[in-house]
């Protein structure tokens, strides 16, 4: 099966002015909306976006995987601290469309950096979205345990499926675990096994068994919508 084009679903180009990326539009009606980013060092065609969004859309999810802005301003480079507001405008942006194709429940979800600025987002505006889906959260950068980027979460009020390698260097579960403690909304938090900071894990399978686990995690926090809230 193409990544980019689930069998029954249709993938179209977005180019909107404020959202740059795809949707994946299920075969029937959608059950749920899903907004999805990428990391700091990738974009919207990342294999593992890509395998999420085809595995959720086969789930009949709507889903719209896109670039943050700091990604639309240049193909390759880094995100600039001080810009980090216009990313969160562009996640904001995407769950406006997200919700406007897809009247559902509305999950929104990203990679790393991508998924840091979402909760950052979620925690300003708990309206924003019904679910969070973070995967490989930058709890501290590598080898600085003491530097934790946890200040928002105490106001996450969003309930929160947080999915994560076993061997990420920016976070051990267990730190993670204790991180989450902070955090008032319901969260639960998905594991895979031998997988380093890109949720490869140890099956050869590797972002297929990741988005798979993902799926489970959602459907477990947030009911078989997936992301419809029980």
């Amino acid at each position: 099966m193409d990544d980019a084009n689930p069998m029954g679903a249709d993938t179209e180009p977005i180019t909107t002015a404020d959202v740059h990326g795809f949707v994946h539009r299920p075969a029937g009606p959608a059950i749920a909306g899903l907004a999805l980013t990428h990391g700091a060092g990738g974009n919207c065609e990342a294999p593992l976006l890509r395998k999420v969004a085809s595995t959720f859309c086969a789930a009949g999810v709507l889903v719209v995987r896109f670039d943050l802005p700091f990604r639309v301003r240049r193909a390759s480079g880094p995100p600039q601290p001080s810009r980090a507001g216009e990313d969160r405008a562009g996640i904001v942006a995407a769950a406006a469309l997200t919700r406007r194709w897809a009247p559902g429940p509305l999950l929104l979800a990203g990679h790393s950096y991508g998924g840091r600025q979402i909760s950052m987002a979620a925690a300003e505006d708990p309206a924003l979205a019904d679910g969070l889906m973070l995967l490989s959260y930058p709890l501290h950068p590598p080898g600085k345990p003491d530097r934790l980027r946890t200040e928002h979460l105490p106001d996450l009020r969003t309930p929160t499926v947080f999915v994560h390698g076993t061997r990420d260097p920016f976070g051990t579960p267990e730190e993670l675990g204790r991180a989450l403690a902070a955090v008032p909304a319901p969260t639960r938090l998905v594991t895979i096994d031998g997988a380093g900071h890109d949720l490869r894990g140890r099956s050869v399978t590797g972002a297929a068994a990741t988005a798979e686990a993902a799926l489970a995690g959602a459907i477990g926090l947030f009911g078989p919508g997936p992301a419809e809230r029980s």
